[in-house]
């Protein structure tokens, strides 16, 4: 089932429960500090309505179960990042008139705001372990989250390409691979966060990175605009 059908079930489960949206806050946070420190695996709804000083009947009352709550949990934080990194892509692209000096400022400042989300890289590492067994939360984690992102920077890549600054036919691989070439190096390497990369080590990624994608989609000496 799509994420979109899925939430729509969901919804359509709980539909006439009293619910509060305080006592949901409190679940929230409650489960999120506890699936940080414990992982999804160890903990239990009996743990996390403990933690919420809530009764289990409150806690069913507004998630369907466990998978259900880390869902929830992985929508937020996947919009909280996404939002984030769609202004600085637009921010970025608006002013962007030479790609060759400008897409590693870019790549460094997209890394840089990674880091600004610590939380949400520690829940990245839950997801991949969970990922096989749970592939609605890998749903949810993309449909939320890098999706959008990568739709708005192929777009943003799309309309460089048209102003003659790159050299692009298909704008949604250009940007598969500026992820992967750029910005998934330092994920992979940093662990999704748990490892401090050095400053040093971080910009030498960024730069290789920018330096392939531009061997790929950079204009050619002599090509016309």
């Amino acid at each position: 089932m799509k994420p979109n059908g899925m939430r729509r079930l969901r919804q359509a489960r709980r539909r006439g429960r009293p619910r509060s949206e305080a006592k949901r806050r409190m679940i929230l946070r409650a489960a999120r500090a506890l699936f940080l420190r414990d992982g999804y695996a160890r903990c239990s709804m009996n743990v996390i309505a403990t933690a919420a000083a809530v009764s289990k009947t409150t806690l069913y009352s507004h998630f369907e179960d466990k998978e259900d709550l880390f869902r929830t949990i992985v929508e937020e934080s996947a919009s909280e990042v996404t939002a984030r990194l769609i202004e600085l892509i637009r921010d970025r692209f608006s002013e962007m008139d030479d790609p060759a000096l400008q897409l590693a400022d870019f790549g460094r400042a997209w890394v840089a705001a990674n880091k600004q989300f610590p939380e949400h890289q520690a829940l990245l590492a839950s997801i991949v372990a969970e990922g096989r067994r749970l592939p609605s939360i890998v749903e949810a984690w993309w449909d939320f989250g890098p999706d959008h992102v990568h739709r708005e920077l192929a777009f943003q890549l799309r309309r460089l390409a048209d102003r003659g600054l790159l050299a692009i036919d298909d704008a949604d691989e250009a940007a598969t691979h500026f992820s992967a070439l750029v910005t998934d190096v330092v994920s992979r390497r940093s662990l999704f966060g748990a490892v401090a990369l050095p400053e040093a080590e971080t910009d030498a990624l960024v730069e290789s990175g920018v330096r392939a994608f531009l061997r790929i989609y950079g204009r050619r000496p002599g090509a016309e605009a």
